[in-house]
């Protein structure tokens, strides 16, 4: 089956944007992204849209970017792993001829945005029993996951700090990040407690802003003369809902079938990957995905990261624009996790921040409390 090719990436305006709306950091991200394709709005065909605070984001924004009878219009909300979930529908789309040009966009205002709080909202049957217990989402619910792993497989606080400091020194490279100060494991221990055993630099940010990836078809992307970043192989799936008491096992997510799946359809093994960009909500998000993805063994997550097997230099760079914990994290990540895999393949850094001969990347999102899972993964056919 043709593959679809990542033809260009880009973020709106980070941080804090209270002048802007939802649509207007997915719009400003959208045209970046085509500018970095070397196309315009008059060539896409197809919009999928993660997220967005309005009924039907995805017609929300083909009007808004005035797109003239886009033949391809997706909005499958599954969370932070949305944008990872497109990619396959996308490609399926092109690979019958429906688009040749199709953005992937999310645009948000988390930080600055008018909102309501949903602390005690009740949007299912189960919500009913779970929020009288004063559990409050998202930290509480991947604090208990946490906290079994831990009761599980001997994991410690000082192990997942291991993560936050290895994902800062990336991020102390990256002039878009929000937080470049570096800091120890003693730092992350000494934060602030958020939800045992979560402290503040365990937690990921809260951000305004916006991504967008361009997927095209093979035949455009030569036309283009772009980079052949290929989606060379994508699978999701979905454990629960939104309550973490619906999880299977706290301590295994959906990674463990989609990981597989997709190295599978792209024909590597975990060994095979060059750089790793993974949805960093907490940081025993990356952990727990990093075993289920197969790069240590299950209940190892905490000595593998040991040593900065993850930071610059290691054994797996990951989140090398500085994740979730440090560079931005606007509500759904995911998009920004492809953005990155895209730019180290293409090899747009200098110095230490750019993995040196990267060729094969994955990118994974996850939604919800744990609850969806995608992966992808990028490679590099022209390299």
């Amino acid at each position: 089956m043709a593959e679809p090719i990542v033809a260009g990436v880009a973020e709106s305006d980070l941080g804090e944007t209270p002048d802007r709306n939802w649509l207007d950091n997915a719009g400003i991200a959208t045209v970046r992204a085509l500018e970095d394709a070397d196309l315009t709005l008059e060539d896409v065909d197809g919009v999928a849209v993660g997220g967005g605070d309005d009924y039907m984001p995805a017609l929300v924004l083909a009007e808004y970017l005035d797109l003239e009878e886009p033949s391809l219009l997706e909005g499958t909300e599954i969370g932070g792993s949305s944008f990872e979930n497109f990619c396959g529908h996308v490609g399926d789309a092109m690979a019958r001829g429906r688009a040749d040009v199709v953005v992937i966009a999310y645009g948000s205002t988390s930080k600055t945005g008018p909102g309501r709080d949903r602390s005690l909202e009740v949007t299912h049957p189960v919500d009913g029993f779970v929020r009288p217990t004063g559990l409050f989402r998202p930290p509480g619910a991947y604090a208990m996951a946490a906290r079994r792993h831990m009761h599980e497989y001997g994991t410690t606080e000082e192990q997942l700090a291991e993560i936050a400091v290895a994902t800062r020194e990336w991020a102390s490279m990256n002039p878009k990040a929000a937080q470049r100060e570096p800091i120890t494991v003693e730092d992350v221990l000494e934060s602030r407690q958020i939800a045992e055993p979560f402290n503040l630099l365990d937690c990921c940010l809260v951000s305004d802003g916006g991504g967008a990836v361009v997927l095209v078809s093979e035949e455009k992307a030569r036309e283009l003369g772009v980079p052949e970043i290929a989606v060379a192989g994508v699978a999701s799936t979905s454990t629960h809902r939104q309550d973490i008491s619906e999880m299977p096992d706290m301590t295994t997510t959906g990674a463990a079938v989609t990981g597989p799946k997709a190295f599978d359809e792209a024909g590597i093994s975990p060994d095979d990957v060059d750089v790793a960009q993974l949805y960093d909500s907490f940081s025993y998000t990356a952990l727990v995905t990093l075993e289920d993805l197969g790069f240590c063994e299950k209940g190892e997550g905490g000595e593998f990261v040991e040593g900065g097997t993850t930071a610059p230099g290691g054994e797996l760079p990951m989140n090398t624009q500085g994740g979730g914990l440090s560079y931005c994290h606007p509500g759904h990540f995911g998009v920004f996790v492809l953005i990155e895999a895209a730019r180290q393949l293409r090899g747009d850094y200098t110095g230490d921040r750019q993995v040196d001969g990267a060729e094969v990347a994955v990118a994974h999102g996850t939604g919800g409390v744990l609850s969806s899972s995608s992966t992808v993964v990028l490679r590099r056919e022209d390299a």
